[in-house]
């Protein structure tokens, strides 16, 4: 392989020390073997304060196990399901960061980095090895590092874009085929179903689109069979635009810059995915910092950008990283498309998620719980849809908000978010006249 000279992962790791900063590459591509190495390491008390920074991962997250408290330090960009605990019981930390800047807290030395652990594929007969499914703020960190280690696995696919990196930029090289860590994602339920089919009527033909994953961005795909020139430029991307490159309803025509390719910086779903981006030109993996730039996001028009919540109050906040006082995720992505879409001409930004809870609690509130983080602000949303309908907000007053916000709440939570508005702005005519007239 290109006179390529391996070593252990034991070994490798050898040039972590007290005190480090360690990037891990993200979602699908974490180096799980390198992260065994490190984290035996710090069990035999070999170093200690190292800290661990990466986006989510999937796959086990051992060095963040409470009992290699003083060890390891983890601050995560976002909080991904495998460390929630941790950090909700404060063994684990999470930075705020819009996700567009995860890659500027390293180039701008905010967050120093000293050692890189990444996924590649197999060089090709240039020398160059791509980062496969996840760029995000990886790139900065090669780029920043003092030492970048590399696992080169077979199974990480051969993406373009920025992904590609020369293999003289990595100084340790480590072998080990374990194909990537898989999401399978759950069929929509009736409710998901529901807000798919009011999402999927506001897409355009020719729109670009960016969704998050999970249930509801599946079932917006699901109902997309009959558009037409539609584009992809997001931040990730899963099963569910497959089969709509295969019908030719996503081909990226229409876009302004990118044509014809699919935009993404880090990719989640099955073997499927990896396989359908493996020697793909029509897909560019790219930096975070040029996926999730507001002003890139923009350049394209009709751009529509769909993403979810956990808690919306009656005058448009959205809480999206926390459930009250406890971390739940981060901010992610939500922003940098929210104002992207709402920059681009013909644009669309949208929040969606069920009106209630799997336990029956509103998800739309009076005001927010206490502790809540507002991710998008009510000044940057625009269309709100639950399974009950679709509300634009963009220019409307606070009290037009309430009403159209209320609106789409669960019929159980409708009674009590009326009063709580009246009693808000009820000495005011208009909205008496709006509650009283219903």
């Amino acid at each position: 392989m290109n006179n390529i000279k391996f070593t252990t992962a034991e070994e490798a790791v050898k040039c972590i020390k007290s005190g480090d900063h360690i990037h891990l590459s993200s979602v699908a591509s974490a180096p799980q073997c390198l992260i065994k190495a490190m984290v035996e390491r710090g069990r035999n008390g070999e170093f200690k304060d190292v800290h661990i920074h990466h986006l989510h991962t999937e796959g086990p997250a051992p060095y963040a196990d409470p009992e290699l408290e003083g060890v390891f330090q983890l601050d995560s960009f976002f909080v991904g399901g495998n460390v929630r605990k941790v950090t909700q019981a404060g063994f684990a930390d999470y930075i705020p960061i819009f996700l567009s800047e995860t890659q500027k807290l390293y180039r701008s030395g905010a967050v120093p980095c000293n050692v890189a652990m990444i996924q590649v594929s197999r060089p090709d007969k240039h020398g160059y090895v791509s980062l496969g499914t996840s760029v995000d703020a990886t790139l900065a960190a090669v780029e920043c590092a003092d030492y970048v280690i590399a696992v080169v696995n077979k199974y990480v696919p051969r993406s373009f874009g920025d992904a590609m990196i020369h293999s003289s930029k990595i100084n340790f090289f480590v072998e080990d085929d374990q194909p990537l860590e898989e999401a399978h994602f759950t069929t929509p339920n009736e409710v998901e179903t529901k807000i798919g089919n009011l999402c999927a009527g506001l897409i355009e033909d020719g729109a670009t689109l960016q969704m998050g994953i999970g249930a509801i961005p599946n079932a917006v795909l699901a109902q997309l069979g009959n558009h037409k020139n539609l584009g992809v430029h997001t931040e990730m991307f899963a099963d569910g635009v497959l089969p709509l490159v295969e019908k030719g309803v996503i081909n990226g025509a229409l876009k302004n810059i990118d044509k014809g390719k699919m935009v993404s910086t880090f990719l989640m779903g099955s073997q499927k995915v990896y396989d359908f981006i493996d020697d793909n030109p029509g897909v560019l993996m790219m930096d975070v910092g040029y996926t999730n730039d507001p002003f890139i996001i923009s350049k394209n028009d009709k751009v529509t950008a769909i993403n979810s919540a956990l808690q919306v109050d009656i005058t448009g906040q959205v809480c999206a990283d926390s459930l009250g006082r406890k971390f739940y995720s981060g901010v992610g992505g939500q922003v940098d498309f929210i104002y992207g879409a709402s920059l681009s001409k013909g644009g669309k930004a949208i929040i969606a998620m069920p009106s209630i809870t799997n336990k029956g609690v509103s998800k739309i509130s009076d005001v927010l719980t206490e502790g809540s983080g507002v991710v998008t602000t009510r000044n940057h949303i625009h269309w709100f849809v639950t399974e009950n309908g679709a509300v634009d907000l963009y220019g409307k007053s606070l009290q037009e908000r309430a009403r159209l916000i209320i609106s789409v709440a669960h019929p159980s939570a409708q009674e009590e978010l009326d009063r709580a508005a009246f009693e808000r702005y009820g000495s005011h005519h208009h909205y008496i006249k709006g509650y009283m007239g219903k």
